[in-house]
């Protein structure tokens, strides 16, 4: 199964030149399942510390845009988020698109604080949490950017079965704790572990550092994108998902409590 993963502007309007530039490299790759970075369109609104109603609505709107706009593509499946209302607050919904339908799989659950990520203070968490979806046919799980950082969520969700697990995000230019983090949701969970990410600079100077990457089930790295190669494709293989999960450490009990 062909899976794309990207590293896409910040600010992404739909239907702008840069979007066109992107639709024709998706063609191209003939993809089975794309991973969008987290929040796609539109600029980073988390980098001011104040909530601002209207901006919230104008993201809402954005997003509903480019939502269209992945639903014209002819790629079978998109993981991708968005921000939708909860009690004058933003929720960060990760999403399937299939045959024109937007599903929801995961909401974002852990939120940083601090300049150019002020995301709690526009967002908060909820629904179910870390529950694996089926997408075109693949048990998957979604952990939303800083979500990947709580390892312990991979794991379970290789104890569901996943083959995948997605990881879109909007981070900053030091990659290596994010590389450390996928390689080792891949290494406990015995999943396929792949991310996107946003990259340049907000016009409130956050900057965001692209490096999308891709790991096998056994925590190899197998690609990385840059500003040459924003999209890359990888084959994902479920039943090399089901081998790793007999090997160490996948297989290993959880002590009871």
């Amino acid at each position: 199964m062909r899976v794309g993963f990207v590293e896409w502007p910040e600010g992404l309007e739909p239907y702008s030149s840069e979007w066109s530039k992107i639709t024709n490299r998706l063609v191209d790759a003939q993809l089975d399942i794309l991973i969008t970075n987290e929040l796609p369109f539109g600029p980073w609104i988390a980098g001011c510390k104040l909530f601002d109603h209207e901006i919230a609505q104008a993201s809402i709107d954005t997003h509903a845009r480019g939502f269209d706009a992945l639903t014209e593509l002819a790629i079978p499946a998109i993981v991708s988020s968005r921000p939708v209302w909860t009690e004058g607050r933003l929720l960060n919904q990760a999403v399937a698109i299939e045959s024109g339908q937007v599903r929801e799989i995961h909401t974002k659950q852990y939120f940083p604080e601090e300049p150019g990520w002020y995301e709690a203070s526009w967002y908060k968490p909820g629904g179910d949490g870390f529950n694996s979806a089926e997408v075109f046919g693949l048990r998957m799980g979604v952990m939303l950017c800083t979500d990947a950082m709580f390892n312990e969520h991979a794991r379970h969700y290789g104890r569901q079965g996943t083959a995948l697990i997605a990881i879109p995000r909007a981070a900053g230019t030091s990659t290596e704790n994010w590389l450390t983090a996928g390689r080792m949701a891949a290494i406990v969970s015995g999943s396929y572990v792949i991310s996107s990410n946003r990259c340049g600079r907000s016009k409130d100077g956050t900057v965001f550092g692209g490096a999308g990457f891709a790991f096998g089930p056994d925590g190899t790295l197998l690609s990385t994108t840059d500003s040459a190669n924003p999209l890359l494709v990888v084959d994902v293989w479920p039943e090399l998902t089901v081998r790793q999960r007999s090997q160490y450490p996948c297989y290993v009990v959880e002590p009871r409590t």
